[in-house]
């Protein structure tokens, strides 16, 4: 099946007048040809500019959601743009390039364009084309927002966080989780991360409420733990396997409430899913797509960009505890994507890119280069070069 999905693919790249080098990226996957692997700081600035040019390709400040094989680069994307802004800062904070944090205020500057009446973020729209709020692509631009502030102190972003903050918990239930305007209206435990998103809006602000509910949240997101360490409610779409990136969504907005709040009963709960996940890596650092409750999946390629995530998280517990297991495990996981990151390519959607899967037919953004997992990957790398990093990782 995989041969056949690859072949047609191929051809109709060909087809469509595409160059020959595109169907050679899908090759190398399909032959199991990974990429010369050098030091972080080459991999981190081939991705840093790989962002740079996803920006430009809409010229709106944003950064496209993706390049795609087939269709070219997708427009400007919101929720990932918001959380894209404090990598760009930590990476300027590193390079002291100005176009680095020239790149940073335009995305904050298009997020202000952005924000809807109500103070919350756009995750889609109508068939006529009117934006509507989502949950957690507004807690994630609620990052950016916080972060552009703290490096400009321009008094408008932290207007914006207050009124993205204050929707939040306008739209947070009494037990604790978002279900009204949540993608597909469905419940998520992985807005841990919105949860974390909250509380740096209170440590920035003072507002209580905002502290309360990220609590109420990842209090409720405990008792969707199973004893294994896996999490219910924890898929894009009800029923179906949840991927290993909105697994490491969770339990990184777990721990970093549990960092921040010095609350040990959430530093253990992400302690114990990340433990699970340390034994299903395969020896070339790869994780595959998906698990189910048993930590079982029905997938055999990887989500590149939960690999980094994994990453994040296994560091941040490494610097915690001092326990080489997790260091380890963070080395062996970016060296995997390292090794399928192409720096070398002439072409802008490709070089430095990140790809949805590994090999890239896999069903997760399939053909595509996608700007959350360039995000993820730098900050997984910073990381591991700076501890430091793990302070701003937000």
């Amino acid at each position: 099946m995989a041969i056949l999905k690859y072949l047609n693919y191929s051809y109709s790249l060909i087809a469509k007048g595409s160059p020959f080098f595109l169907a050679n990226e899908i090759s190398k996957d399909f032959l199991g040809i990974k990429n010369r692997t050098e030091k972080n700081n080459i991999h981190i600035k081939s991705a840093v500019e790989w962002i740079l040019n996803a920006q430009k390709a809409n010229n709106d400040g944003g950064v496209s959601e993706m390049y795609s094989l087939y269709r070219g680069w997708h427009g400007s994307y919101s929720e990932t743009t918001g959380y894209i802004i404090p990598t760009m800062y930590n990476y300027y904070n590193l390079a002291k390039n100005p176009k680095i944090k020239e790149s940073a205020v335009r995305m904050a500057e298009w997020e202000l364009t952005k924000q809807l009446d109500c103070g919350a973020f756009p995750g889609g729209a109508t068939a006529d084309g009117k934006e509507f709020p989502i949950v957690f692509n507004t807690g994630q631009v609620l990052f950016g927002m916080l972060r552009s502030f703290l490096e400009t102190k321009e008094e408008k972003y932290r207007e914006s966080a207050k009124a993205a903050a204050d929707w939040l918990v306008k739209m947070q239930n009494s037990k604790g989780y978002w279900q009204k305007s949540e993608y597909l209206e469905t419940i998520h435990t992985y807005n841990t991360r919105t949860a974390w998103a909250l509380l740096k809006a209170y440590e920035i602000t003072g507002n209580k409420n905002y502290a309360k509910a990220a609590s109420k949240n990842i209090d409720w997101a405990l008792k969707q733990q199973n004893s294994n360490g896996w999490f219910e409610n924890n898929a894009f779409h009800k029923n179906k396997e949840p991927l290993l990136h909105t697994i490491a969504y969770t339990i990184q907005g777990i721990l970093e409430c549990g960092i921040s709040l010095q609350n040990e009963k959430y530093v253990n709960s992400a302690k114990s899913a990340s433990d699970k996940i340390i034994g299903l890596m395969k020896e070339d650092g790869s994780i595959v797509g998906s698990f189910d409750s048993k930590w079982k999946s029905s997938v055999s390629w990887s989500c590149l960009t939960g690999n980094c995530q994994m990453s994040i998280v296994w560091l941040r517990l490494y610097y915690m505890t001092k326990d080489k297991k997790y260091l380890e495990a963070a080395k062996k996981s970016n060296n995997f994507v390292k090794s399928t990151q192409n720096i070398n390519s002439s072409h802008d959607g490709i070089r430095g890119g990140i790809k949805g899967a590994y090999p890239i037919y896999g069903w997760y953004a399939p053909f595509c280069y996608i700007n959350w997992g360039a995000k993820f990957f730098i900050d997984a790398l910073m990381l591991e070069e700076d501890k430091k990093i793990g302070n701003s990782l937000s």
